[in-house]
């Protein structure tokens, strides 16, 4: 998918040039040219990245950047005429990603843009889990062990990927009742029982099988 970029930049014809050679390179882009329009883009939601020019006629960028930092981590390229230490520091200070300096070369703006993204892109997240001989499918939900594969019904599944993303970590009860359940409150039985019967399936592997070890005081990890 092309990136999606909001550029918030009040010179038109500035805009107007970095618009057309981002779109060569293959971006889609969204031109605002003040404050108030481009709050609106930026929270439209599908932006990947915000280039943001300091002087907009309706307000400052930074006070747009400030507002920004308090609800959402989207990545923001700061360009300013304002090259000095003090301008860059407080950019850089309200959370901005890059602070770029008028003027630049479209292929310096491309060549940050694409640094920015590549950093703040998450981690990617492995399809298949093996923690000895047991394999955790997190794409089709489904656990096997040396070709068998196990029956389980869908909070067992969760709680298995949940001890196999991190095998030998101990997790709370609290924790995997938040990671799974999506509730502290609930009752700490409820992961036992789910503990219980999981363990009954992964005895029924062929061995070995990793199994779920009790911590006493602590909680539940998987152990290889």
């Amino acid at each position: 998918m092309r990136p999606h970029l909001a550029l918030i930049e009040d010179d038109p014809d500035f805009a107007l040039m970095c618009r057309t050679y981002l779109e060569r390179e293959g971006f889609t882009v969204t031109w605002a040219m003040d404050a108030r329009a481009g709050k609106a883009v930026m929270h439209d939601g599908g932006i990947d990245l915000v280039v943001l020019d300091l002087g907009l006629p309706d307000g400052s960028g930074l006070e747009l950047l400030r507002a920004l930092r308090s609800t959402s981590r989207l990545p923001v390229i700061v360009v300013s005429g304002r090259g000095d230490e003090t301008d860059r520091v407080a950019g850089l200070e309200i959370g901005a990603d890059d602070y770029l300096v008028k003027p630049f070369s479209q292929r310096e703006l491309v060549a940050r843009i694409g640094a920015v993204l590549r950093r703040c892109r998450p981690p990617e997240v492995p399809t298949v889990l093996d923690v000895g001989t047991l394999r955790v499918d997190t794409a089709a939900r489904q656990a096997s062990g040396t070709g068998v594969l196990l029956n389980l019904r869908p909070k067992e599944y969760a709680l298995l990927e949940a001890l196999a993303r991190s095998p030998g970590r101990v997790f709370s009860a609290e924790q995997l009742l938040e990671l799974i359940w999506g509730a502290a409150w609930q009752q700490s039985a409820t992961v036992i029982e789910h503990v219980y019967r999981l363990r009954g399936k992964l005895s029924r592997l062929p061995a070995p099988a990793p199994r779920i070890t009790t911590v006493r005081g602590y909680g539940y990890r998987l152990d290889p």
